[in-house]
């Protein structure tokens, strides 16, 4: 099981790979994309604040646990806590460059997005993390995407460091996740659990993406 446990996770996420990129496209189509582009920022900065939290807490749990996959799995985390560090000044700079602000109010589904993962961790198992990264690192941006928007919108080039930063750090990333997933040989229960917080993880970033795509004013 443990030489299969990232390429189950792959196939299971599978069929929501068109439903996210369609979701994606619509975010990104070019008309009124300037507004949108600036939406967009406001509610990944929340998201983003919260991984080296989340990633915190799953090494405290992960300590109280005390197993040697546990342990090997901390460390995983440890790890990509500081490679995750600061990643929301980058959106607060982003924002500042194109003249905007935070969201005064995190998006609804961002909130769900972290604190479906908090819960997880507390009462699941702080393996359930791995399928959360695995979607939000597995839609990381294109590379040319950073290019297209600042031609598109007409907003400068410093405005889309996060962008450009996430599509060349993330590939990366996705390989040493599911490396440490293989290595954790988890049991059917922890795998289902992996699974299970990965299509939540999928279906409520499609969902924010849809709302950022679909709303005018945005929110709040």
């Amino acid at each position: 099981m443990n030489a299969t446990a990232s390429l189950a996770l792959r196939t299971k996420l599978t069929p929501t790979t068109p439903v996210l990129r369609a979701a994606t496209a619509a975010l990104w189509r070019p008309d009124g994309l300037r507004e949108r582009y600036l939406r967009y920022l406001a509610a990944m900065h929340p998201l983003v604040r919260a991984s080296v939290p989340l990633l915190e807490r799953a090494v405290e749990r992960c300590a109280e646990l005390d197993d040697p996959a546990s342990r090997h799995l901390a460390e995983y985390y440890v790890r990509h806590a500081e490679e995750e560090r600061d990643h929301d000044a980058w959106l607060l700079d982003d924002l500042a460059a194109a003249g905007a602000g935070p969201a005064a109010v995190p998006h609804p589904v961002v909130v769900e997005l972290a604190g479906a993962q908090y819960y997880r961790i507390e009462h699941e198992h702080p393996a359930t993390l791995l399928g959360y990264i695995a979607v939000l690192e597995g839609n990381a941006p294109g590379p040319r995407l950073a290019d297209r928007l600042t031609e598109v919108t007409g907003l400068p080039g410093r405005a889309f460091r996060t962008l450009r930063e996430h599509a060349e750090l993330d590939g990366g990333h996705l390989d040493d996740l599911h490396r440490v997933l293989d290595a954790l040989a988890p049991t059917p229960a922890q795998q289902t659990a992996v699974s299970v917080s990965a299509l939540h993880t999928a279906n409520l970033l499609t969902r924010l993406f849809l709302d950022l795509a679909a709303t005018p004013g945005g929110h709040p």
